[in-house]
């Protein structure tokens, strides 16, 4: 297996009342995020990715959901733990924010070996439970950009 690419997508999977789901790390035991994940190859589609990493981390197909891009991107330092997945000499990645709105909250598929458990929760809760300051930032932009969302 070759090094991961160091571009990535983040999806925040909602429901117009903006509960938000969140899933648990499993190599990080109380590190909860949306789903997330990189490219696979370099000429892969952003949109193609997110769909992907959805599907992977959560059994949702597309057709269950809307996916929107936001045209919004985050560039961050690699934490050091997580680095060796990628080429050496990487340190910094780029996330690519999509937001995927499902009509209800629903049972998920959990992809074992990356997560070990799920919640669905009221955006502000779920921002203030993330561990990434990118996915606590796009929540509370998911919040901002939803009507009737009380911000």
């Amino acid at each position: 297996m070759g090094f991961k690419l160091p571009v990535s997508v983040l999806v925040v999977i909602h429901t117009p009342a903006l509960e938000v789901l969140l899933l648990e790390r499993a190599a990080r035991p109380g590190y909860w995020q949306s789903v997330t994940g990189s490219l696979d190859a370099e000429d892969e589609p952003l949109e193609h990715a997110a769909l992907r990493e959805v599907q992977e981390e959560t059994g949702m197909a597309a057709a269950s959901g809307r996916l929107r891009r936001w045209n919004v991107t985050n560039t961050f330092e690699i934490y050091a733990h997580w680095r060796s997945r990628y080429a050496p000499g990487t340190t910094r990645n780029t996330e690519h924010v999509f937001s995927f709105e499902v009509p209800a909250p629903r049972a998920v598929v959990l992809a074992a070996e990356e997560h070990v458990a799920y919640g669905w929760l009221p955006w502000a809760e779920a921002a203030a439970r993330c561990f990434s300051w990118t996915n606590r930032d796009a929540i509370r932009m998911l919040a901002q950009r939803s009507p009737g969302s009380g911000t």
